[in-house]
């Protein structure tokens, strides 16, 4: 069976702009992978969520409104293929992000902020050992900055503000793939290291927060002509993750004020992904997409209100000549969640995105 698909529709945004923890844009290398002796292609998404909830038994406060911000996302990535062995790309996008605001003035943190952004530029170079072996890897550069207000009567002073510069540190990817063409048959898997990103506090000692490291599997399939299944597998070491400069407390019942983390995970996270592409006409292609990830039922943190998810994802693509147009939209169902304060319930988020491929 040799499949007639000359790009497969892979649409992976429809889940990687919701995703565990800060994440929104994933692993980069894939774009080493795509037909054509040079691709460019423009991915732009918008995001709406919905995280929001009622106190907890106990606590004399009111709802939080919803806390998540709608937000956008981009990425621009290049490849050229030199020859038979070897192939070159860069991207730029950003691969971590926050937007929370506690809006509403009866909660418990009424007034409480957190904005992170980040850039990532990335190089990398991949290998064709033979017709089916092949290894990439390359080198990213990652710049993050962000503020933070936190309102509360626990915190520590109160109210608490910090504001970072971007910091930008060096990480690198590595990978391997397996491929057999006639089946479009393709086994990879990528390694991303970590970031450690130096802050110092409103006093001047420093701090850090990493950026954790992650592995991803990606497969894919030709079962017909014209019909591919897809999926991936990440892990992500996100209990590496803490935000807690030197000068913020909370104030511990029983025991004091504590230097506690503003924001952090308690666990690594594992996405899920698997999806069916069509090629319905010469020009026109579809994909359903589900994602999972798994709902722990721990206290997650205040700046979060979310554990775990599931999203739905369906997609258009239109190729004609050497362009492809993409469009999709998805819809996810944010795990409910406990925090020390709210209890977090009938999460979701809708996103719709368009990519633009062209080869040349």
């Amino acid at each position: 069976m040799k499949p007639i698909l000359l790009i497969v529709l892979m649409v992976v945004f429809p889940s990687i702009a919701i995703s565990g923890g800060i994440e929104r844009r994933g692993d980069p290398s894939q774009i080493l992978f795509e037909d054509g002796k040079n691709y460019i292609e423009f991915l732009a998404l918008t995001a709406h969520p919905r995280v929001s909830g009622g106190p907890l038994p106990g606590i004399p406060f009111g709802g939080t409104g919803n806390i998540a911000g709608s937000y956008q996302n981009f990425s621009v990535s290049y490849k050229h293929t030199l020859n038979d062995r070897f192939t070159f790309a860069a991207v730029i996008n950003e691969p971590v992000a926050v937007s929370i605001k506690y809006s509403d003035s009866a909660a418990f943190f009424a007034g409480s902020t957190a904005e992170v952004s980040s850039i990532a530029y990335t190089g990398l170079a991949k290998y064709q050992l033979d017709n089916r072996f092949s290894v990439y890897g390359g080198v990213r550069v990652i710049g993050v900055d962000g503020s933070i207000t936190v309102t509360s009567p626990a915190s520590i002073p109160n109210p608490y503000f910090l504001n970072e510069n971007k910091d930008y540190q060096v990480g690198y990817l590595a990978g391997a793939a397996y491929e057999i063409p006639d089946l479009a048959l393709r086994i990879a898997a990528t390694y991303e290291s970590k970031t450690v990103h130096n802050f110092r506090d409103n006093n001047g000692a420093a701090f850090q927060v990493e950026m954790p490291q992650a592995v991803t599997l990606h497969t894919r399939v030709g079962i017909t002509p014209n019909t591919l299944v897809f999926g991936s597998i990440k892990w992500r070491e996100w209990s590496r993750f803490k935000v807690q400069p030197p000068d913020f407390f909370e104030l511990v019942p029983g025991v004091g004020s504590v230097n506690t983390a503003i924001a952090s995970f308690d666990r690594n996270i594992w996405s899920y992904e698997v999806g069916i592409g069509h090629k319905f006409t010469e020009n026109w292609s579809g994909s359903a997409t589900i994602g999972y990830e798994r709902d722990n039922g721990d206290i997650v943190g205040n700046f979060s209100g979310t554990d775990g998810r599931i999203s739905y994802g369906l997609a258009a693509s239109y190729e004609q000549h050497d362009w492809k147009v993409t469009a999709g939209v998805s819809y996810t169902n944010l795990g409910d969640a406990d925090s020390s304060v709210t209890s977090f319930t009938d999460n979701s988020a809708i996103l719709a995105g368009i990519k633009i491929g062209h080869k040349f």
